[in-house]
């Protein structure tokens, strides 16, 4: 996956620097659909292998429970290559991105991308490392566990498992979703100009609109024919009467209130609108207005998003219990192909306005490549807004089939076992982003010092080079050391909250980290997208390497590990604890040694 994440960012900058436009790149949008396609062919072997290995002659349900349970050790090796992806890699680009700023711009007053800055070479491989990697391996984790979710649920489902291909609707869901992209991808490059940079982001809402549009009436058919007209699902006490078209609410609540959640998103981070312009205006008085006004404007960017998660959350569970929770899930992610390149389009951009720097084309290409480059940031910020309203969902509809699979009837809050664990999960977002944020801190120090080194070196030797590899091996060396902490704390807690524990312990926990992670993912990640743009703003408009911009550049640096280190990161912390207590929630049954204890 790595080699095809870094080939899209390669041919994007070829196009943006030969000015080809929006269409080039949506023709070689590699990301989106080699990583859905990629994705869904793997689960379907998986699938139809164990069908035929796994099963026996006559399969009851508990035959089918158990193969789904296996199948999904699937979504819990696509999150933990995301862990790796995004907190390493957000690790990476940050410290660079940080040293750049800190030193580059702000003490020498270099421009952007100087190629007299020796972190700019580190700084542009951070882009893909961190955004077109860890944006890949995050949505990817998503869409195996969203998948996973569903299989494992529907497994309780008599009609579901006996009736052939019900149980792949799921992945029918995906796959439609990338005939709809193909068809979007159409109008983009035939019928969609870009004819000045402003252009590119009222042509990328369109890309929204018209995937969300289509997928609408695919979804249905797909529902009508893929699904018994009425079917039972659940165990227990929690069984219910579903028919198909409950199915097809659920799945285009989840699809719809993707698009509510990028087009706030694009409203709260784009310069284009009133928040980032009144952020912007309020660097003129000074550092701390920006600082203040933006950490405000995150917080009230969490509104919308968060009631419409509420909203698809309610109206799946009503429907379909949670099989509807994660067919919510996988509606929202049935666009993923376009999600990804929109989401691409920002570190390619930014690449491209940095080999213009450095290769010195001239500054009508560098300001072009400048407002490509702030289009870019709040299509990244959609991009992000879509995999954390995606990841609320899909760790919720883990959270279902853990319950199912451990068997918890109902999870109590007024039991005390319960709320501790939700006392402890609701901790944990706090705890994570301050170990990556540290982390990041750990790293972008060492980064500022050899960039000072190196520019006192060159001050004293006017033919001594930047010396970028030495930039190179300090991100990556720091990126992999410093991430072991917060993985481990998101690894053993669900691990070891279970073993004391057992499941309801662990329910309590998940529960927690899902509520309040998703709240603060939502508002550290538009909260640096904001201020990135309000710099954007400051320079478009000409006050370069004044008060005000010093005021935006620290703001901005503020904001780096912010959208592209902690934000992002909250998601594998609620998905990937999710997933974990899903594979092991059999082994927490058996273990959960002190329950005897402090049970009455």
């Amino acid at each position: 996956f790595f080699f095809f994440f870094f080939f899209q960012a390669e041919d994007g900058i070829r196009d943006f620097c030969l000015s080809r436009g929006l269409g080039d790149v949506y023709k070689r949008q590699v990301l989106g659909f080699v990583l859905v396609g990629l994705g869904l062919l793997n689960l379907i072997i998986l699938l139809v292998v164990y069908i035929f290995t796994y099963l026996p002659d006559a399969p009851v349900t508990d035959d089918y429970l158990r193969m789904l349970e296996a199948i999904a050790g699937y979504g819990l090796g696509g999150s933990t290559v995301a862990l790796f992806g995004r907190v390493g890699g957000g690790i990476y680009t940050k410290a660079a991105d940080v040293g750049a700023d800190l030193v580059g711009k702000y003490e020498q007053g270099l421009d952007e991308d100087s190629p007299n800055n020796p972190a700019t070479i580190a700084d542009n491989v951070g882009d893909n490392v961190g955004d077109i990697a860890g944006m890949g391996a995050d949505l990817f984790g998503s869409f195996a566990e969203s998948t996973c979710a569903a299989l494992v649920v529907s497994g309780t489902s008599i009609e579901i498992t006996t009736s052939g291909g019900a149980l792949f609707f799921p992945l029918m869901i995906s796959a439609s979703g990338i005939l709809v992209s193909f068809v979007t991808t159409f109008f983009a490059t035939n019928y969609m100009k870009i004819d000045i940079p402003s252009d590119v982001q009222r042509t990328i809402k369109y890309q929204l609109i018209i995937s969300t549009v289509l997928a609408t009436p695919v979804i249905y058919l797909v529902a009508i024919v893929g699904l018994p007209e009425v079917f039972e699902i659940g165990n227990g006490s929690n069984v219910r009467i579903v028919k198909d078209y409950y199915c097809f609410i659920c799945t285009i609540a989840g699809l719809w209130s993707g698009l509510t959640i990028g087009y706030v998103t694009e409203y709260y981070t784009s310069y284009e609108h009133t928040p980032v312009q009144e952020l912007s205006a309020l660097c003129s008085i000074g550092v701390s207005h920006n600082i203040v006004a933006g950490i405000a404007l995150g917080f009230l960017s969490t509104m919308i998003p968060v009631i419409c998660i509420a909203l698809t959350i309610y109206i799946s569970h009503w429907l379909a219990g949670m099989y509807g929770i994660a067919l919510g899930a996988l509606g929202m992610l049935s666009t993923m192909c376009i999600a990804l390149t929109i989401d691409g389009y920002g570190p390619i951009s930014d690449n491209a306005g940095g080999i213009a720097e450095m290769s010195g084309i001239g500054e009508d290409v560098r300001k072009n490549t400048d407002e490509l480059d702030a289009a870019g940031n709040t299509t990244a910020a959609i991009g992000k807004g879509f995999a954390i309203g995606s990841a609320a969902l899909v760790s919720l509809a883990l959270f279902g089939a853990f319950v199912t699979r451990a068997q918890v009837s109902i999870v109590d809050l007024l039991s005390p076992l319960e709320l501790c664990g939700l006392f402890v999960g609701a901790m944990l977002p706090y705890a994570f982003s301050a170990l990556t944020m540290k982390s990041v801190g750990i790293a972008a120090n060492k980064m500022v010092e050899e960039i000072r080194d190196q520019f006192a070196q060159m001050r004293r030797d006017p033919t001594k080079v930047p010396d970028t590899d030495r930039c190179v091996a300090i991100a990556t060396n720091a990126a992999l050391s410093e991430m072991i902490a917060p993985g481990c704390l998101v690894i053993f807690t669900p691990l070891v909250g279970g073993f004391l524990f057992g499941p309801k312990g662990v329910a309590g926990i998940l529960a927690g980290a899902l509520i309040n992670g998703v709240q603060m993912a939502i508002s550290a990640s538009n909260t640096g997208g904001a201020w990135d743009n309000g710099k954007k703003l400051i320079e478009k408009s000409g006050f370069k390497h004044t008060p005000q911009h010093g005021a935006a550049v620290i703001g901005d640096t503020i904001g780096d590990p912010l959208k592209d280190t902690s934000g992002p990161s909250l998601n594998i912390l609620v998905k990937l604890m999710a997933i974990l207590s899903l594979v092991f929630g059999g082994f927490f049954e058996r273990t959960q040694i002190l329950i005897p204890l402090i049970s009455r």
